[in-house]
């Protein structure tokens, strides 16, 4: 991806959709609308992901507590877009055996019955049966997991992906279909025409570049700031979203040596809890913290840090501590309470709602990253009704995402965290064999000095946060190890960015800054 040729097309005329917010929603939106054939352009003010869609639990799942609130339609569809996904971005999405520990005997034939439902409505996109494991065999499975009084186990599957990752290649994506998609452009303005919503004001961030940008139908996608979009439109709109915070921490692989996740279906606040193995390092989560403001860079606080640790120790031979954390991450959920009627984020839907302003605005809320192409293709049927274009339909349901492969392709196994490239693997393999590209960022860390060019060169980083947060996960699997490889990482960047060393050190300083909100405190 070419920022300098895509800022150039700004000018080029108008276009039949404007998606405003880089998140799962809104480049899923801009996928289904290029591929779809209509001219489209998205505009996010900072980085793809940035939010929220970087900071998930990191799994493509139906919602086995869904199920337990007897929310069936929406378990449903999201097992149906778990299949969808597993085989559209095969490269980013793999299968995931996870053990509910049985403690009494009631909880075998209770949770067995619920995850037998859970495989018969996946259906024929049902990734594997569950199954009763046996005390010994659950110990091999999950041998952490706390030894008094345990039964057993149930193990069924699900999904588990890299959302960053996955925002990448959503981006480049829309952009091989033809789209246009640019980071650091921030949209301050609605325009209308006659009181109808035409097109937006926007300004590219790095250049002070401002741009009038007309379109037949702008699309709100920015997740937990979509009433602030709203508003723009409206300005005595009446707000729809809730956030929502989730935290998650990160442990050594120790924690959970297998391949093999842990549901912990009861925690202190009613909500289930999760230890996951992910890139060789072991996540624990989430909260469901009710928040008053949406934040870009929301923090952990540190009673929510305290209640993970504590859940977790309830269920777990080794107990984690504050000083095994190597990273903590927060994100804001954007909880849908339509007629503005607050209540308890428990209560709150977690299906999407597309909203059409008196203006023409749509806006999409809401929902999950599993479901993120249903809601795409929701809201492109619903834009193409507002703008009157043709009515064509979807072409997601079978698009292999920009680097997809086989499942069974044995190019997969042996490209280790390369994986996340996808076909592109062995192509970044001969770029990293150039020169000194091979070396490791940190000892630490899994990513090679070279992996840094190319975030730049092709995935449109602009900032060494970009490169660390998301293009890599360093932030996420070691933040210290991360603080420590920024010098060297901003040097690379600038290099490749054309930047001078004032920038190089305004970058290093303000990463560590941020990366200190991701360290228990």
């Amino acid at each position: 991806m070419d920022r300098e040729r895509m800022i150039g097309e700004l000018t080029n005329g108008s276009w039949d959709v404007i998606v405003i917010g880089g998140g799962a929603s809104g480049l899923g939106a801009a996928v289904d609308a290029q591929a779809r054939g209509f001219r489209t352009l998205l505009l996010e003010q900072a980085d793809f992901a940035k939010g929220t869609s970087s900071r998930s639990t990191k799994l493509v799942h139906g919602g086995v507590r869904y199920l337990k609130q007897g929310d069936i339609s929406l378990v449903n569809e999201a097992l149906y877009e778990r299949g969808l996904l597993c085989h559209n971005a095969a490269h980013l999405v793999h299968d995931l055996a996870f053990v509910v520990p049985i403690y009494h005997w009631w909880q075998g034939p209770f949770y067995g019955i619920g995850l037998k439902l859970y495989d018969m409505l996946a259906g024929k996109l049902n990734i594997a049966h569950s199954r009763h494991l046996g005390h010994e065999e659950t110990l091999r499975r999950i041998p952490n997991i706390e030894q008094k009084h345990l039964q057993g186990g149930i193990m069924y599957h699900d999904a588990q992906f890299d959302d960053a990752r996955l925002s990448t290649t959503l981006a480049r994506t829309a952009a091989d279909l033809g789209a246009t998609v640019l980071n650091y452009v921030r949209v301050d303005e609605l325009i209308k025409d006659n009181g109808m919503v035409a097109g937006v004001r926007a300004i590219d961030t790095e250049t002070d570049t401002s741009y009038e940008l007309r379109s037949k139908v702008v699309i709100n996608a920015t997740g937990i700031f979509a009433d602030r979009v709203r508003a723009m439109d409206d300005t005595v709109a009446e707000p729809v979203i809730s956030p929502s915070q989730g935290v998650h921490i990160v442990l050594d692989k120790s924690f959970q040596p297998t391949d093999t996740a842990i549901m912990v279906p009861q925690t202190d606040d009613g909500r289930v809890l999760f230890v996951i193995p992910w890139h060789e390092r072991v996540l624990v989560g989430t909260t469901d913290t009710a928040m008053e403001t949406p934040e870009l860079e929301p923090t952990a606080t540190k009673q929510e840090v305290e209640f993970i640790l504590r859940n977790a120790a309830r269920y777990l031979q080794r107990d984690p501590s504050e000083s095994d954390i190597l990273s903590i991450f927060a994100g804001q959920r954007p909880l849908v309470h339509p007629g503005g009627a607050k209540s308890a984020t428990a209560k709150i839907s977690r299906e999407h709602l597309v909203e059409i302003s008196p203006s023409g605005l749509v806006s999409i809320m809401g929902g999950k990253w599993t479901t993120y192409r249903r809601m795409a293709e929701d809201t492109i049927n619903h834009a193409i009704t507002v703008a009157g274009l043709p009515d064509r339909p979807s072409k997601t349901k079978d698009l292999k995402l920009h680097g997809w492969m086989s499942r069974d392709d044995t190019a997969l196994p042996r490209a280790g965290h390369l994986q996340m490239y996808g076909a592109e693997a062995a192509e970044v393999m001969t770029f990293l064999e150039e020169g000194t590209r091979k070396e490791l960022l940190h000892p630490r860390l899994p990513y090679a000095e070279g992996q840094v060019t190319w975030a730049a060169r092709h995935e449109l980083a602009r900032t060494l946060e970009d490169v660390l947060a998301r293009r890599t996960r360093s932030l996420l699997l070691d933040a210290r190890a991360s603080i420590d490889a920024a010098p060297r990482a901003a040097a690379l960047l600038a290099e490749e960015l054309g930047r001078d060393q004032d920038w190089i050190d305004e970058q290093v300083t303000s990463y560590g800054e941020l990366a200190k909100g991701y360290l228990p405190g």
